[in-house]
């Protein structure tokens, strides 16, 4: 009797085994695809892992009412495992160029590595007859719009409550990766130098519309694949969150020197793009201990500079009592304009989070504006597309805040007026979803 491969050598049962692993924990609601481990697979494999689990989460309401068809009875809690690996082989069936033969073999095969033998024929006896029946199948659950659009209900609701002309698109392209864009460190290149550098690597791309800085490769890489990364000449980060260095801008490049609070700051992007950009005196603050450390990994391989503080934002312990000419406020969300990035958020996010997000909101503006000096300016940012967390927030701010005056531009090319902010929605190739609303503290009348 042959035994399995070990890890070192690999096989196409080994990475689907991992890939269940991985899913187990999104599927019981205990865990998402953050802790994903891509060195738990040989070096080759880890491409593959990780399309595995992020486009089965992509799919995922689609893939779960597939399964129901598939199966006489669901599977037992204990056995998720299980579920992980049949929901991984009707995405490959489905929506990858993984031969069939081999997306049914090694993904009913890799029941044995994780010790229950006894579903290798229940998978294989699944997945065969999604073969020989998938176009009836797929019609049958794609009567429903929600698995059709592969969103859960409560939240392609909303999108068409507060979108009622976008919310098909915003669905759409939350079920298509998203690009892989790059920021320009403008203190060592400036970015039509950098896509000359990239063009001469044989890596395409074209530069951003909106963000000044920004770069889209045509097809994803590894980071280690980029000129010059380890040395600082360009990080990682969508085209829409870049703009919040441009929309502090006016604030803050006529003020040398100037106090900047970054509050909420990992993992460190947006603190670092401010750094690159202007002359200032950054506090970036997180409550997350090690989040903070990625943003002092993000801050040393740039060659910046940071006050790092640990605390929670919507209490003063971590203030030293020095006022701030400037605050970004890039607030915790639901993350619904970057599910293509996170799609284990369809699992994982409920309807009632959103109540309890908007809540964490109010306190984080009601703290931090104090702090902000008169004629200081607040940038409110989120990745999310629901007004609940974004226009309706910062009505409500107004309404209470008499000193607070909006001052978010409204002649610019990118996304559309919401309230006393502008919306972002994701798009097909280009930016992420993302709201702002800019702020000036004026003289209360």
């Amino acid at each position: 009797m042959n035994s399995p491969r070990s890890p070192q050598t690999g096989s196409g049962q080994e990475v689907r085994a991992a890939a269940a692993r991985a899913l187990t924990p999104v599927l019981s609601d205990k865990g998402s695809l953050a802790g994903l481990d891509e060195h738990s697979v040989i070096t080759r494999d880890r491409a593959l892992l990780k399309e595995l689990c992020y486009g089965t989460c992509r799919r995922l309401p689609r893939l779960e009412a597939l399964a129901n068809e598939l199966l006489k009875q669901p599977f037992k809690k204990r056995d998720m495992d299980i579920q992980a690996l049949l929901l991984l082989g009707i995405y490959q069936l489905l929506y990858m160029r993984i031969p069939a033969h081999a997306a049914v073999g090694e993904t009913a095969g890799a029941a044995r590595l994780i010790g229950k033998e006894w579903a290798t024929r229940v998978l294989n006896g699944c997945l065969r007859r999604l073969q020989r029946e998938a176009g009836a199948l797929q019609a049958r659950v794609d009567r429903d719009p929600y698995i059709a659009l592969e969103h859960p209900p409560w939240l392609l609701t909303a999108l068409r409550e507060a979108w009622p002309d976008h919310w098909r698109d915003i669905a759409e392209a939350n079920n298509q990766p998203g690009p892989m864009t790059l920021r320009v460190n403008q203190h060592h290149n400036d970015r039509e130098a950098y896509l000359a550098q990239l063009a001469s690597q044989g890596l395409d791309a074209h530069l951003c519309t909106h963000a000044p800085d920004g770069i889209t490769l045509d097809t994803p890489c590894d980071v280690s694949a980029l000129p010059g990364f380890a040395e600082g000449l360009v990080s990682v980060q969508d085209e829409a969150a870049q703009l919040s260095a441009a929309l502090l801008g006016p604030a803050i490049a006529p003020r040398p020197g100037a106090h900047v609070l970054d509050a909420c700051c990992a993992p460190g992007g947006k603190t670092a793009h401010l750094l690159e950009q202007f002359d200032i005196a950054l506090t970036a603050l997180d409550s997350d201990n090690q989040r903070l450390a990625r943003v002092e990994d993000t801050l040393t391989r740039l060659g910046l500079e940071a006050e790092l503080r640990h605390g929670d934002a919507t209490t003063r312990d971590w203030w030293q009592g020095t006022t701030f000419d400037a605050i970004l406020l890039d607030a915790p969300c639901s993350g619904t304009g970057v599910i293509r990035r996170h799609p284990d958020i369809k699992k994982l996010r409920r309807k009632e989070d959103i109540k309890q997000l908007a809540k964490l909101q109010t306190r984080l503006l009601n703290n931090l504006w104090p702090l902000l000096n008169e004629g200081g300016t607040l940038l409110y940012a989120t990745c999310s597309v629901l007004p609940e967390e974004n226009a309706d927030q910062i009505e409500a701010f107004l309404q209470r805040t008499s000193d607070a005056h909006v001052t978010t531009p409204t002649g610019v090319a990118w996304g559309e007026k919401s309230g006393a902010g502008r919306q972002l929605f994701p798009q097909p190739n280009s930016h992420d979803g993302f709201f702002y609303a800019r702020l000036e503290k004026r003289t209360a009348k």
